[in-house]
């Protein structure tokens, strides 16, 4: 495999210098499963695992490689392989894992372009649009909304206009994979050297599109459910699919409970036209409910913001806030279980020598 094909670029090179001296070799992790990763390289595709080592001393979920890693490998029989270390990641898109866990899941990492699908069907949801947004900001990587599904809409127009009006000037294209429309401007973001990600909901088109863009069925297709549009669990894991004319492309499987993991940032970039419209209230501490000279409050007046939007740009910092706490709170007890382990130690230490 051509490692440029795969998004290998003079960044990743320099990173790598050290490890050519140790006899490792580049790779791309494909398919993530336990404990083994699917990884790609010049050599062929290879089946991995973490060496001892990197295993022990990994601290979290992010100390251990994911789909779309670029990592340093050495080689053995019958194409395996252990790896060493991870290459410096230059985006990473994460969620909270589903349920109370404080933890991190990564969806895809070193990604250029997130290509965030949304049907235009009964599954329809602007808010589950915006969530989506603000952890692509948030991931580094570049943002495009894709509104799928259009041969089963009657109303493009009309959601379309939705879907501007929150996208603050983010690329919004419609397009059925089924006919074969609007599929010319999604490949202008796919070449040799490109990595885009698919994201959203089961049902939304995501394993169609890997099928057309690459030109066979390398992932499989379910119908929707005719109760409500929404669509079955195709995908089951997320992988990394190379494209015939340059460039790879990574699916990923539909994300219903999609949890906030990160800080304000990508929230003020997907809620740009909030932030702007907040820099004109009188007090730099307003806290937008009622106090004299509230821009916030004057735009949801007068309809220049929409209620709805509002509600959920206060839903996501409050979300973002909660978890910030937990987090806060997870490395306070970790250095007090640590503090108490090292005390512990001592005591042996000088049991023993008195």
């Amino acid at each position: 495999m051509n490692l440029k094909a795969l998004g290998w670029n003079s960044d990743y090179e320099t990173y790598f210098q050290n490890h050519y001296g140790q006899g490792y070799i580049p790779g791309r992790v494909a398919v993530e499963h336990k404990r083994i990763y699917r990884v790609f390289t010049e050599q062929g595709e290879v089946l991995a695992e973490l060496k001892g080592k990197m295993r022990y001393h990994a601290a979290g979920r992010e100390d251990f490689p994911a789909v779309g890693d670029w990592v340093a490998l050495s080689l053995r029989e019958e194409n395996r392989g252990i790896i060493h270390s991870i290459l410096p990641r230059k985006s990473k898109f994460s969620r909270k894992v589903a349920g109370n866990t404080t933890e991190e899941q990564l969806v895809a990492v070193n990604v250029d372009t997130v290509l965030i699908l949304n049907a235009l069907n009964g599954d329809f949801n602007i808010r589950r649009l915006e969530r989506y947004l603000t952890m692509t900001w948030e991931s580094g990587a570049a943002p495009v909304i894709v509104l799928s599904k259009a041969d089963l809409c009657q109303d493009i127009e009309e959601k379309q206009l939705q879907v501007e009006a929150i996208a603050c000037g983010i690329p919004v294209h419609v397009i059925s994979s089924i006919k074969g429309e609007g599929m010319q401007t999604i490949k202008q973001y796919i070449g040799e050297g490109k990595t885009i990600a698919l994201l959203g909901s089961s049902g939304v088109g995501k394993s169609t599109l890997v099928n057309t863009l690459i030109g066979i069925e390398a992932a499989k297709t379910q119908a929707i459910r005719a109760g409500d549009d929404r669509g079955k669990h195709t995908t089951t894991y997320r992988e990394l699919h190379v494209l015939p004319g340059g460039g790879v492309i990574i699916d990923t499987p539909g994300m219903r409970e999609l949890q906030l993991w990160g800080s304000e940032e990508g929230i003020q970039e997907a809620f740009e036209d909030i932030e702007e419209i907040a820099g004109n209230c009188r007090f730099k501490d307003c806290s937008h409910e009622k106090e004299p000279g509230c821009a916030i409050q004057e735009a949801l007046s007068e309809g220049a913001l929409d209620e709805s939007r509002w509600l959920s740009y206060k839903k996501l910092q409050k979300e973002i806030l909660f978890l910030q706490g937990k987090q806060e709170l997870q490395v306070r007890l970790a250095a007090k279980k640590s503090h108490k382990a090292q005390n512990k130690n001592l005591r042996e230490i000088y049991k023993h020598k008195y």
